[in-house]
C-alpha cells in the first residue's frame, strides 16, 4: 500500500492554520497551486458529505466525493477521498499542533493500493508538496496580521 506523508512547520498559530485548511472560502486559494479544488458543501462537521471540484485532465474528470470522517477542532480533520468514476476509497489527515512559536502541520494521503495506486500516490505527493510549500504559507502569510512576511496589496 502508499501513502503521502508530508510534514510542514509555519510561522502561525495553530487556529490559524486550522481556518486556512477548513474555510471553504480559503482553500481553493491555497490548493490553486495543484489542481485548484475547491469544496462544494464542505464544514467540518463528522458526516458532511462534500465534493471538491476541480479543472478536468485527462483521465480525471475534476471530482472528487468526500465525507469528513473525524475532526478534534482545530487540530485534527480526517476525510475520505474517492473519484466517483472508480477505483478505491482513501483517506486524507490533517493534522495540526504547536510548534516552535508556530504549528506543525502533518498530511497524510492512505490507501493507495496496487500499481495504479502507487503512481497517483507519486504524483499526488508532488502536487501536495506544493500546496503546502508555496500555496499555503502564501494564504497563511495573507491572513495574518501579525506575520512579518505579510505582504500587502499596493
Amino acid at each position: 500500500m502508499s501513502a503521502i506523508h508530508l510534514v510542514t512547520d509555519y510561522p502561525h498559530p495553530p487556529e490559524l492554520v486550522w481556518r486556512a485548511v477548513t474555510d471553504p472560502a480559503l482553500i481553493p486559494r491555497w490548493t490553486a497551486t495543484g489542481a485548484g479544488g475547491r469544496p462544494e458543501g464542505f464544514v467540518p462537521v463528522v458526516g458532511t458529505r462534500f465534493r471538491f471540484t476541480a479543472k478536468p485532465k485527462p483521465g480525471w474528470s475534476g471530482i472528487v466525493d468526500c465525507e469528513v470522517l473525524e475532526v478534534a477542532a482545530p487540530w485534527l480533520l480526517r476525510y475520505s477521498w474517492a473519484d466517483p468514476a472508480g477505483g478505491g476509497v482513501t483517506q486524507v489527515r490533517y493534522g495540526i499542533a504547536p510548534h516552535s512559536g508556530g504549528t506543525r502541520f502533518t498530511y497524510d494521503h492512505t490507501g493507495f493500493t496496487g500499481p495504479s495506486g502507487y503512481v497517483l500516490a507519486r504524483l499526488l505527493g508532488r502536487v501536495r508538496r506544493t500546496m503546502l510549500t508555496v500555496g499555503l504559507p502564501a494564504v497563511l502569510d495573507d491572513i495574518d496580521p501579525d506575520s512579518a512576511s505579510r505582504t500587502s496589496a499596493v
